[in-house]
């Protein structure tokens, strides 16, 4: 009974990892199609999302299981309860993945950025895809240092959600309304993807220690 209940741990921790992978692709496309207008791309993004749902909810329904027909107790508990908090912060990347995509596909042919704004963008997305990497590497390896690489990219993804917030509040900014308010949308849905990052790097630094972090841990 104790060897099922490992595996069926085991299968939990591995469903995490594949979720994330998914989530890593995700995001990779969503940001190609955001920066090259490329709707194809961004109709697989949209596509792909209910994959990620579909996964999250098998393994919310399995932690569930676990927890009614086994239940674990000390460490065991911590990684259920953990796990389905962390299937929900990936499940929500992957929608802010599908959202980054579908505001590609709504401005399709022209792109979402202006051209004044477009290395920011591009900084920020390049962050959030390392963000997952990072994740994939937490989830795998359980390797707290990575979990403070994890933090350190999110401060610069602020920073950069903070400057564009700055760029469109200037007197300088002479963009259309909807333009601005597809450049503050987007923005939002990149720091708010590198947040998620980090919620599922606290959650993991709690599995390994046993202790909950403050935020900047």
């Amino acid at each position: 009974m104790r060897k099922v209940f490992q595996e069926e741990l085991t299968q939990v921790g591995d469903d995490l990892i594949e979720i994330s992978k998914l989530v890593h692709e995700a995001i990779t496309k969503a940001t190609t199609s955001f920066e090259g207008a490329d709707v194809d791309l961004a109709q697989d993004v949209i596509a792909a999302d209910a994959r990620i749902d579909f996964l999250q909810n098998s393994l919310d329904e399995r932690a569930i299981d676990i927890l009614a027909l086994q239940g674990p107790v000390a460490s065991d508990l911590r990684m259920i309860v953990g796990s389905l908090r962390m299937s929900a912060s990936l499940e929500r990347m992957g929608d802010l993945a599908r959202h980054v995509a579908q505001l590609a596909r709504l401005r399709y042919p022209a792109t979402v950025i202006p051209s004044s704004l477009t290395q920011t963008f591009k900084a920020m997305a390049q962050h959030d895809i390392e963000i997952t990497a990072k994740v994939i590497e937490l989830l795998e390896t359980r390797d707290l240092e990575v979990a403070r690489d994890i933090l350190k990219i999110n401060i610069a993804v602020d920073d950069l959600h903070l400057s564009v917030f700055k760029a469109i509040a200037s007197p300088e900014w002479t963009e259309s309304p909807s333009t601005t308010v597809d450049v503050a949308l987007a923005s939002r849905y990149f720091e708010r993807f590198a947040d998620h990052g980090v919620s599922v790097a606290r959650k993991v630094t709690y599995l390994v220690t046993g202790e909950w972090q403050p935020e900047g841990f």
